[in-house]
């Protein structure tokens, strides 16, 4: 159970309705200064500080929520391909419509204390109020990393990681009002990829990922509540409940509503030893 600090670059372009506004790579920093910087170290000074209410918004280059700041979306959020978006941050992100991750993109989305550290570690001292009212839809990502976030329709990410090391991809807390199903993504050394504590009213399913030189427990499912089944195979290390294993802090067996197979069918019981 990890967290990674991930690299971004570029531009912005935010489509409201039919005006577009082209921001440079300098961007608009404020005084607000990200905490844990998913999109670089720098991107508090050069990328794009967002505020404000949108029809639509596309992102092409680095951008982020301050602590302080509120996005509102009323249609629909896209990532371009090598884009990266980061409100992991206090600040509220509401969208209307759906989220799309293009290629080589990375989506950091909402915040809960114990997501960066123990509780009180900033940036995530509080929850906010982010919702997504359709669905995520991430094509070949670079990664994603979704916490406390109310989803109206389904997760699904198909590809991506694209091999890279020390990535985290991790989907904590969330409220899926879907499925959430995550295919093929895969991490270079020092990577890992996990689910813990979600509710999803849907399916969830972990098919074909992989990190390259992994830890032992690299791929970890723990706490979630699942309405219909919970199916997780070929992936490499095996899904399991790894080192994250904790009832104490909403980490223990998964709650499945249908049936639990492939190398999640014993993730629903104690671990025997």
């Amino acid at each position: 159970m990890r967290i990674r600090t991930l690299l971004g670059v570029a531009v912005l372009v935010v489509c409201a309705g039919s005006l577009a506004l082209l921001l440079g790579a300098t961007g608009v920093a404020n005084a607000d200064p990200v905490a844990a910087p998913i999109c670089g170290s720098s991107e508090g000074t050069t990328g794009t500080a967002l505020s404000g209410t949108y029809q639509n918004l596309t992102i092409s280059g680095v951008a982020y929520v301050a602590n302080d700041a509120t996005v509102t979306v009323t249609g629909d959020l896209n990532l371009l391909p090598g884009s990266c978006l980061d409100a992991f941050s206090t600040g509220t992100v509401q969208v209307g419509g759906s989220v799309t991750v293009g290629f080589g993109a990375t989506l950091a989305l909402g915040c809960a204390p114990g997501a960066n550290g123990p509780p009180g570690t900033p940036p995530c001292v509080s929850v906010p109020p982010d919702t997504v009212g359709g669905s995520i839809l991430a094509l070949q990502p670079r990664t994603m990393y979704l916490t406390a976030v109310t989803v109206g329709g389904s997760v699904l990410s198909f590809g991506g990681g694209l091999g890279m090391p020390h990535l985290n991809f991790p989907v904590k807390n969330m409220d899926i009002k879907g499925d959430l199903t995550i295919v093929g993504w895969s991490g270079g050394p020092g990577s890992w990829i996990g689910a813990l504590r979600n509710h999803v009213g849907g399916n969830l399913a972990f098919y074909a990922n992989n990190v390259i030189l992994p830890d032992p427990d690299a791929m970890e499912v723990d706490g979630n509540t699942i309405g219909n089944n919970l199916d997780c195979r070929s992936n490499a290390p095996l899904a399991q409940y790894g080192d994250a294993y904790d009832p104490t802090i909403g980490n223990g067996p998964n709650t499945v509503g249908g049936a639990a197979t492939g190398e999640c069918a014993s993730l629903t019981a104690p671990p025997s030893s």
